[in-house]
């Protein structure tokens, strides 16, 4: 109601101006009368098909009901435009301007009722096409966002592997197993065996949107002891052992992909050993790091870092929070029990949706087209009465630009008056058959 006040009333101040300036009226009572009459078309048109759009949207969905819906439109627009417009003329010229009533359907009256009609249905088409365009930007909103978790996901995906698998990693994972092996090949067996583990994880878990975060903190685990073999007493770390509950997820390898930068960003050996601390905190899981950034590592491109906030940016409302004071670095990632209600077909055809968005691009041109037809026609039939009444030249553009309208609300629904409806469907399969 707010929104549709509004509109009607900015309409009504373009349109008093405009006629103000058009006809000249600058005493207080012909701005005062150009304004009333303004509002009462604006408010009376503009109000009531607010309401009918609205209506009409809530009962076929612009998106998966078109055609229903544009001739919803259609129908219900001349249905309440035409009345409206005799109403409101009865009441300015029979009652307000003391018309004679036998006039009311002769002579000149006939071309300002159709001007007014012409022009109402100019309202109801921008309308119309507002609703349209807000429900299709939305769709489009939903099929890219949805389009984006994937394309995010793998991304992580590849991240993650790549971060796991990197040479200088294994290079000194494999130095380690070396140097164990002649020194203590119990403790080499033990890390190898993490070391299987956590390549097993990630090849587990790859697939998955989102993961327990229990079983995340077992791996956390596994991967800090893997790394404590490899530093000794450089690296210290506590994890817990339980959680609050057992319904709390996150996304899968976050806590990899943290541990190890704080391995990468910082200096780890026994004089400085890197403490790393992974706790709840209300709604949030924390990893707490000390700070002794590495001189030679130069400036960090935040990769591993933007890469989990943008996963958790597309599934979830809740950010992942970042604060650095230079002697704690703590990321505190959302605990989630639930994403977005963003759940969808992966079998997507991407040849239907490719047609869809041509075709919504094809309507989005028609409405633009109705709109600008419907508010220029009126001018050109005000115009034409006004300075040349003896020749009505306002048939010409209305039949002309009339008939290109029809012929593109035929296009976008692939008619063809010659050779019938789907012809160019019926065309690519006939040639497909030939080739074959």
């Amino acid at each position: 109601m707010k929104k549709n006040i509004l509109l009607c009333l900015k309409i009504t101040l373009i349109f008093g101006v405009f006629f103000i300036l058009i006809n000249k009226q600058f005493t207080l009572k012909g701005v005062f009368l150009t304004f009333l009459i303004s509002g009462i078309y604006s408010f009376g048109l503009g109000l009531g098909n607010g309401f009918l759009n609205d209506y009409l949207s809530r009962k076929w969905s612009w998106i998966t009901q078109t055609n229903k819906r544009v001739w919803a439109g259609i129908i219900g627009t001349f249905l309440y435009t035409i009345p409206v417009i005799l109403a409101i003329h009865y009441f300015l010229f029979v009652i307000l301007y003391d018309e004679n009533p036998q006039r009311f359907f002769s002579g000149k009256m006939i071309w300002v009722h159709l001007f007014w009609i012409i022009f109402a249905f100019a309202i109801s088409a921008f309308l119309h096409a507002r609703g349209f365009m807000m429900n299709w930007k939305a769709s489009v909103k939903q099929e890219t966002t949805q389009r984006e978790i994937v394309a995010k996901t793998e991304t992580a995906k590849f991240e993650s592997l790549k971060n796991q698998l990197d040479p200088h990693f294994l290079f000194n994972s494999l130095n380690v197993l070396v140097s164990l092996i002649g020194e203590n090949p119990k403790q080499a067996e033990r890390f190898t065996t993490k070391l299987s583990k956590v390549y097993r994880y990630v090849l587990e878990q790859r697939n998955k949107e989102l993961i327990p975060l229990e079983e995340e903190l077992k791996f956390a685990r596994t991967y800090m002891e893997l790394l404590q073999m490899r530093f000794e007493d450089a690296i210290e770390f506590n994890i817990p052992t339980t959680i609050s509950n057992s319904e709390l997820k996150i996304v899968p390898l976050s806590l990899q992909l943290l541990l190890e930068n704080a391995v990468k960003h910082n200096v780890v050996s026994s004089t400085k050993p890197l403490e790393i601390k992974i706790f709840e905190s209300g709604d949030f899981l924390q990893i707490q790091n000390t700070v002794h950034p590495k001189e030679v590592i130069g400036k960090s491109t935040k990769v591993g870092l933007r890469n989990i906030a943008d996963r958790y940016g597309l599934i979830t409302d809740k950010s992942v929070e970042i604060k650095n004071n230079n002697k704690i670095f703590t990321v505190s990632l959302p605990l989630l029990t639930k994403t977005k209600n963003m759940s969808f077909n992966n079998s997507i055809e991407n040849s239907k949706y490719i047609k869809a968005v041509e075709k919504v691009e094809k309507l989005k041109e028609l409405y633009q087209n109705l709109a600008s037809y419907c508010v220029v026609i009126p001018f050109l039939i005000f115009i034409n009465l006004k300075f040349s009444p003896q020749f009505h030249w306002f048939w010409f553009p209305i039949f002309g630009w009339g008939i290109g309208l029809i012929f593109h609300f035929l296009e976008i629904n692939n008619y063809n008056i010659i050779l019938g409806e789907n012809w160019e469907e019926r065309k690519i399969n006939e040639i497909m058959k030939k080739n074959k």
